[in-house]
């Protein structure tokens, strides 16, 4: 599976952006997938995950904030961000799992390759 993640960008605090991540080579169905982060000197951040419409995880400091959903016809899922904060600034990798279950943890056996979303003050 290859995924392309697209949609970062420089917004300013307050604003709003939508991140995609196409797959390809593989469907996105009954894959647990979603949205790490990334800064320089810290290490990859987990912010959301998806299994299913009612399964549905976020870290604390985007609940509220961002909205993870996916496409799976389209191949596609989504993250978007609203009420973006300076702190939000970093490298955004979406991921997929080959498998549903995240009871230890989601983590990606497949990775796309970062979009930067960066948040003026």
């Amino acid at each position: 599976v290859q995924l392309q993640a697209s949609g970062g960008g420089l917004v300013q605090a307050g604003g709003s952006l939508r991140l995609s991540c196409a797959a390809s080579g593989g469907a996105l169905d009954y894959r647990a997938v979603g949205w790490f982060r990334q800064t320089p000197g810290k290490e990859r951040e987990g912010i959301s995950c998806i299994v299913s419409l009612d399964d549905l995880y976020y870290v604390d400091s985007v609940k509220g904030r961002f909205a993870i959903s996916r496409d799976n016809p389209k191949s596609t899922l989504y993250l978007q961000m609203t009420n973006l904060k300076p702190e939000d600034t970093a490298v955004y990798y979406c991921a997929a799992q080959n498998h549903p279950y995240i009871s230890d943890g989601f983590t990606g056996d497949y990775w796309g390759q970062g979009t930067l979303v960066t948040v003026s003050s």
